[in-house]
């Protein structure tokens, strides 16, 4: 058998600053150790399958998440499906047949409420309990808190759901983003003189509906720009009513066709909430005082 690897096992949903420092503390060992560090993580989320309700919907997607964990160092990335019948396993089971078998773990980093296996049986106890006998060692990491908040994915979502981007980004590490798909749109956009791309979320939460400053990431390339999120209101009756709020971003100084593409857009600041204005020409107006806002 090779050398053993170090393993970092977590839902990971959002790759805050918590999950961060889960993830480096395995870099850490693995770099001390000479060998690899393998972040585990579940797809779909675990509540999904075992929660009582339906399950919250993501911070990030799936593709955003394996991208932030890369940048933490780690050598691989491994997602279990999870699925009925994986959740019917025993925290025995996943300890024997994946983390010691499949994966050869020498070394298991966890967040110090982790919890896993059939009716969340597995923790920390069991991890430290069966790896004295099965020739791993646990390292624990405590429950990260920022001015006294403890930094959870839970948290983070309310945080962005209510609109408080600020404290988001503060628990993040980061600026609050979203990862979508640019899809077509009815052209609304271009017709005012402000061509959009509008972005299909892959599943995350989004931030209340408002005009906001945003940086737009494509092909790793940053354009300042503002997006609207919303039912656009002022288009009602016209036949471009929106039942559901949609996400548009006008890109500054950008005009490739970005069809299909995958975009990130991260968050700066909000500049209003949505409204209904009398008629185009004065929302048009009012997006121009939005984009002179955002130019400054």
């Amino acid at each position: 058998m090779g050398k053993k690897a170090v393993v970092a096992i977590g839902v990971f949903d959002g790759v805050h600053l918590g999950h961060r420092r889960i993830l480096k503390a395995a870099v850490r060992i693995a770099r001390g150790k000479n060998t690899k560090a393998i972040a585990v993580t579940f797809y779909p989320h675990p509540l999904s399958i075992v929660g009582r309700g339906s399950a919250p919907p993501s911070l990030i997607s799936l593709k955003h998440r394996l991208n932030l964990i890369k940048q933490a160092g780690v050598d691989r990335c491994l997602v279990f499906n999870f699925t009925k019948s994986f959740a019917e396993k025993s925290a025995q089971h996943f300890i024997k047949n994946i983390l010691i078998r499949r994966l050869a773990a020498g070394w298991v980093v966890v967040g110090e409420d982790f919890c896993f296996g059939k009716n969340r049986h597995g923790n920390c106890a069991l991890l430290y309990e069966l790896g004295k006998r099965l020739g791993f060692t646990l390292k624990r990491v405590k429950t990260l808190k920022i001015k006294g908040m403890a930094v959870s994915s839970s948290a983070i979502r309310r945080l962005v759901q209510k609109g408080d981007l600020k404290t988001a980004s503060r628990l993040l590490g980061r600026p609050v983003t979203v990862f979508g798909t640019v899809v077509k749109g009815n052209n609304i956009g271009r017709k005012l003189g402000f061509p959009t791309a509008n972005i299909n979320p892959h599943h995350e939460v989004v931030p209340p509906s408002g005009v906001y400053v945003v940086k737009v990431i494509i092909d790793k390339r940053r354009y300042n720009g503002v997006l609207n999120i919303g039912i656009r209101p002022t288009f009602y009756g016209l036949g471009h009513y929106d039942k559901e709020p949609s996400i548009e971003a006008y890109i500054f100084n950008f005009s490739k066709n970005i069809y299909g593409k995958d975009i990130e857009v991260s968050f700066t600041k909000k500049l209003r909430a949505e409204k209904k204005f009398k008629n185009e020409g004065a929302l048009k107006i009012q997006i121009n005082k939005d984009i002179i806002k955002a130019r400054r």
